[in-house]
Formats: structure tokens, C-alpha cells, sequence
């Protein structure tokens, strides 16, 4: 059954007043917009014009909680764009979290109706518990306002409930193929674009005058010993740490979905490989040595991954080894492009990576970025007296210094780099002990759904899920707790996970079999059920 919730002609008839209200709605906005207009208001128009998109977002949401979901994923993703040319205002910052909530409303009215199915998390009650200490750190008498444990809480917790829509998401191969191919083509949009921004400079995609909270993020560069001098781009985002971590996503997702292709049918394979080789680019240009090396491994990682959970049985293995394969040798081609069109933004970002990362090199930042430089940071979590209890949840989050000019709160005045660090300074000792119980719990409960679906062709996305939960939830987190806190980092995290769970119960298509391999895949799947 279907939820419809838009207004019909016949109800217009029916309900004069549904109709009046519509009309009386029509001719105030029809007068607002002829008054920007006059005005010559450009940045009163857009308002009207991300005003007019929310409420078509919104009555398509009610309407289809499927399709409620992507229209909030394209706006997480593009809300900073409109933050950069709109002056940073607040109420766009805080847009998704209403389109969110109506994802979330949305959802459980299908729920409620039986349309949808849910699950129990294996790590159920890990994850409750930390939610619990949470709420309880956001009462902490350090903190000088509860405020600041309302912002924690967001940053934490607010995206949970994506576990359970990302599990309902998926009822069919068709559904799962949608999802994937949606996210990759917006990880080539925003891919592309910043590899543009990366060869013209900060002028491109930014206003002539950068909001002063977001500037510094926009326009940084970096310098190579050797004196070369690179553009960290931004994107559509408004600092160059939020879209490099997206291009971190986005490039598990295209492995994934790329190593999924190789053992199905089905219009895009070519697509999908060469949306591999733009974010390679798009990785290589962004000037970030940590998702620069994080790519690099996972790169290293899936193609061995992928090898070792082919359908053996159906004699996939040399297609998958020819599909990682050429994958690679995509890579090699984007690089090659790079170097001939533009040698010299390559040629800068080649010597920042490699003057900074290789361990022979006089320069080398390896040792003290990987090891040295974040366990101190993380030391120095217990320099403060309040370590065994912190100072309360959200003290020392990102967006703190929003919370001081509103409310005129006193900030907490210090904290530390690691993201571990940042939990005990929060939340003390015992919210990291906590942290780690649940993170681990999520990657065993990962780890066993992965062994579950080797040798199908659900394999490679579950393991590039498993891969980037792994990643974000303890090395990622332990550097720095920026990436965890970032909210599009966030969002597929929760939301990939519940994909995750729902893959061993997915049934394959027909239409999508390779020859040879359906019979089995569904014989695996059924005895991995039993």
C-alpha cells in the first residue's frame, strides 16, 4: 500500500478551504518574490528558491519515505553550498535536521502500517548504553550549559535511527542498485568539481567574500618543501577536511559497487569504472595526505578482499581478478590524464605526498602524523583533573563556537586533537571505555556478516561497509574526532551499516545473474541462513 498525501483536484472541490489556504499561500509568496525582484534581492531570491525546494522535499517525503531518504542525502551533501553563497546562516545549517526528522516521521508511519521491516542490531545493547551515558553527560556539572550536551547529542546520536531505514531501504536488487548508482553519480558530480576547483583556484565555486566562520576552510593552501604550491579544494563543502573525507566515502561505495557489478548483469559497469578513476583524481588533487593514504590502503585492501571472497565454487575468480584489474589500470589512466593536461597541479600534489609520506625521505611526516603527533594528543586528555567523569558531552564539539555567540556561554577553553582524547575530555574514562565496547561490538556483528556473503555477489559491498566502519570508528576517530563528528561521515556510517545487516536477506534478481552463478548464490545465501 502506498502513503499518498498529496492534494488532489477532486479534494480541492471537495474541502473550499483546503483550496482557499493553497491560494492564499500562492499570492504571498507570488507578492514576496515580486518584491525581491524589484528589489534586485539575489540573496532573497535564492531563500524563496531553497524555501520552494524544502517544501517540494518535504511533501515528497510524507508522501514516499524511500524518496524522502534521497532528497535528504542530495541535500546533505549540497547544504554547504548554499551556506558558502548565503552568509553561513544557521537556519540552513540546521535544514537538514528538520529533513531528517520528517525522513524519520515518515518511516515510522509506514512502520506502523506494516510496510516496512526492521531488525534487532547484534550490538543492540552496547549502543544503548552509550546513548544512555550520553544523556547523562549532557547533564554534567562542568558544563557550563546543557546546551552544549544538546549539540553532543546531535552530533552523536542524531543519525542513528539511519540503521534502521538503510536496512528497510533495501527490498530488492533492483532497490540496492538504485542506492549505489544514485550515491556514485553524486560522488562524480561533487568528484569533478573539485577536481575543477583544485586546477582553477578557491575563486571557483566560492562568493568573492567568504562568510568569516568558514573562510579559513575554503581557502587553504599547502607548500611542499621543494616549494610547490597546491589548492586543498572544497568543493560544494565549505572546508576542504569535510570534502576529503567524502571523497573517502565515495570511494569505498565505487569500489564496492564495482567489485558488485564484475559478478552481475546490468546496464552501468562502464560507469562505474570510470566513476573509480575520477575520484581517484578527485583524491589525488584534494591535497589531503590522510585520505590520500586511507585511499591507497583500501584500495590495497579491497582488491585482496575481493579476490579471496569470489564465488570460487562458480569459477568467478578470474572474472573478479580481471575486474580488479582494470579498476586499477583506470586509476593509472586518470593519473596518466592528470599528468599530460595538467602536469603542473599533479606535479605539486606528487611532491607534497611524497616528500611528507615516504618514510626514506628527509621531510617524512609518517612516524610523527601516524603515531607520535595523536598519542600525545591523546596523553593529553588526562593533563585536566576531571578526567575519570570529563566536562560534559558536546564541550569540546565541532560547532561550539555557535553555541557561545548565541547563548552566551562560557566556553570550556581547551581540549585535544584525538578523537579518543576529545571522548575522555568529554565524557571521561569511563564514556571511552563505553566507545570502544560498542565500536567493536558494531565490527565483530560487520565482520560475521562479511564471512556470511562470501562467495555472493553481495561480498564486495559488505566489505567495503565492514572496511569504512573499521576505519572511521577507531583509526579515524583515534587521530582526530573531526571525521566521526563531521555529519555526512556520520550519516552514511549509520545508514551503510543498516544496508549492511539486510544484505544476507536480500534474494538476487534473476534479470541480474551472470551465467552460472544465480543457482549457487542462492543456495550460498540460504545455507548462510541457516
Amino acid at each position: 500500500m502506498n502513503i499518498h498525501t498529496s492534494i488532489t483536484p477532486s479534494e480541492f472541490r471537495r474541502s473550499p478551504l483546503v483550496a482557499l489556504g493553497f491560494l492564499v499561500v500562492f499570492v504571498v509568496a507570488a507578492y514576496e518574490f515580486a518584491q525581491f525582484v524589484i528589489n534586485d534581492d539575489l540573496i532573497g531570491l535564492a531563500y524563496v528558491a531553497m524555501a520552494l525546494v524544502m517544501g517540494a522535499f518535504v511533501i515528497g517525503m510524507l508522501k514516499n519515505w524511500r524518496n524522502g531518504l534521497y532528497f535528504f542525502v542530495v541535500w546533505l551533501l549540497f547544504e554547504d553550498f548554499a551556506r558558502k553563497f548565503l552568509g553561513n546562516n544557521m537556519a540552513i545549517y540546521f535544514a537538514k535536521d528538520f529533513l531528517v526528522a520528517i525522513v524519520y516521521l515518515s518511516f515510522f508511519v509506514a512502520y506502523r502500517r506494516k510496510q516496512v521491516q526492521t531488525f534487532r542490531p547484534p550490538f543492540l545493547v552496547p549502543l544503548l548504553i552509550f546513548i544512555w551515558f550520553g544523556v547523562m553527560q549532557v547533564f554534567n556539572p562542568a558544563s557550563s550549559t546543557v546546551i552544549y550536551g544538546v549539540l553532543g547529542m546531535k552530533l552523536f546520536f542524531a543519525y542513528v535511527p539511519l540503521l534502521f531505514v538503510g536496512y528497510a531501504l533495501l527490498n530488492s536488487e533492483t532497490e540496492l542498485r538504485r542506492f549505489f548508482f544514485v550515491n556514485v553519480c553524486l560522488a562524480v558530480i561533487i568528484g569533478g568539481l573539485g577536481i575543477a576547483q583544485a586546477i582553477l583556484g578557491p575563486t571557483f565555486l566560492n562568493p568573492e567574500v567568504v562568510g568569516e566562520d568558514i573562510r579559513l576552510g575554503s581557502t587553504l593552501y599547502r607548500l611542499s618543501s621543494s616549494g610547490l604550491l597546491a589548492h586543498r579544494p572544497s568543493s560544494v563543502f565549505v572546508s576542504t577536511g569535510r570534502y576529503a573525507d567524502y571523497l573517502l566515502v565515495c570511494w569505498l561505495l565505487s569500489l564496492g559497487f564495482a567489485g558488485y557489478v564484475i559478478l552481475r548483469k546490468g546496464r552501468g559497469r562502464n560507469f562505474v569504472f570510470i566513476s573509480v578513476a575520477v575520484l581517484a583524481a578527485a583524491i589525488v588533487l584534494s591535497t589531503s595526505r590522510g585520505v590520500f593514504s586511507w585511499s591507497a590502503g583500501s584500495l590495497i585492501a579491497a582488491g585482496v578482499a575481493f579476490v579471496w571472497g569470489a564465488p570460487w565454487r562458480q569459477r568467478q575468480v578470474m572474472r573478479v581478478s580481471l575486474g580488479v584489474l582494470r579498476a586499477g589500470l583506470g586509476v593509472v589512466l586518470a593519473l596518466v590524464l592528470l599528468s599530460v593536461i595538467f602536469p603542473d597541479a599533479l606535479a605539486s600534489r606528487v611532491a607534497i605526498y611524497s616528500e611528507t609520506l615516504l618514510p626514506g625521505q628527509r621531510t617524512s611526516e609518517i612516524g610523527i602524523r601516524t603515531w607520535d603527533y595523536p598519542v600525545r594528543n591523546f596523553l593529553g586528555a588526562f593533563d585536566g583533573p576531571r578526567w575519570p567523569y570529563g566536562y560534559g558531552l558536546g564541550t569540546t564539539a565541532l560547532g561550539t563556537q555557535y553555541v557561545a555567540r548565541i547563548f552566551h556561554a562560557a566556553p570550556l577553553g581547551w581540549g585535544v586533537e584525538s578523537g579518543f582524547g576529545t571522548i575522555v575530555v568529554e565524557m571521561g574514562i569511563g564514556g571511552l571505555a563505553l566507545w570502544l565496547i560498542m565500536s567493536l561490538s558494531i565490527i565483530f556483528a560487520a565482520w560475521k556478516v562479511v564471512k556470511k556473503l562470501k562467495g555472493t555477489p553481495w561480498f564486495p559491498l559488505s566489505f567495503v561497509i565492514f572496511w569504512y566502519a573499521l576505519l572511521l570508528l577507531f583509526p579515524m576517530t583515534f587521530a582526530g574526532m573531526q571525521a566521526y563528528e563531521d555529519f555526512v561521515m556520520n550519516a552514511y556510517l549509520w545508514l551503510l551499516l543498516g544496508i549492511l545487516f539486510r544484505l544476507p536477506t536480500l534474494t538476487p534478481s534473476p534479470g541480474f545473474e551472470v551465467a552460472g552463478t544465480i543457482p549457487d548464490c542462492r543456495q550460498q545465501l540460504q545455507g548462510n541462513r541457516l
